[in-house]
C-alpha cells in the first residue's frame, strides 16, 4: 500500500533553519510527483515547492531563495531545507506524492497520497 510520512518539524527562532524529510512508500515504484505544502494556523493550505518525474524543481515565490528541495539517494525520499525562517512560516507542513505520470506538481489536486503533516513553529 502507498503511504507518505513527514518528519523534522520543530520550534525555532526567526532566522533559524530546519530540514524536513518525506518518504513516499510503494512496493515497487517511485512516485512521479512529490510536493511540499504549508498550512498556517486557521488558514488554507498552499503550495511551497515540488519535484516532478523529470527531476524539475519549482518553488512558490514566497520561499524562493530561502527554501530548497532535494532528493535523497533513494528517489522516494524528499527533503525541504528551510533557512531564514520567518514567523509567517509557522504552521503544518505536508508532503504529498502521486504515481500518475500526468501529475502537475504544483497542483494540490494532482496528489492522491498525503502525509499526516509535521509542525513548524517560528517565534519572532
Amino acid at each position: 500500500q502507498r503511504h507518505v510520512v513527514e518528519s523534522g518539524g520543530g520550534s525555532v527562532e526567526a532566522g533559524g533553519s530546519l530540514r524536513l524529510s518525506c518518504t513516499a512508500s510503494d512496493v515497487a515504484f517511485n512516485p512521479y510527483c512529490m510536493g511540499w505544502f504549508h498550512q498556517p494556523p486557521g488558514k488554507e493550505r498552499h503550495w511551497v515547492g515540488a519535484i516532478d518525474g523529470d527531476d524539475r524543481i519549482s518553488y512558490a515565490d514566497s520561499v524562493k531563495g530561502r527554501f530548497t528541495i532535494s532528493q535523497g539517494r533513494a528517489k522516494n525520499i524528499l527533503y525541504l531545507h528551510m533557512s531564514n525562517l520567518k514567523p509567517e512560516d509557522t504552521g503544518m507542513y505536508y508532503c504529498a506524492a502521486d504515481w500518475n505520470w500526468a501529475c502537475v506538481a504544483s497542483n494540490d489536486g494532482a496528489y492522491k497520497y498525503w502525509g499526516q503533516g509535521t509542525q513548524v513553529t517560528v517565534s519572532a
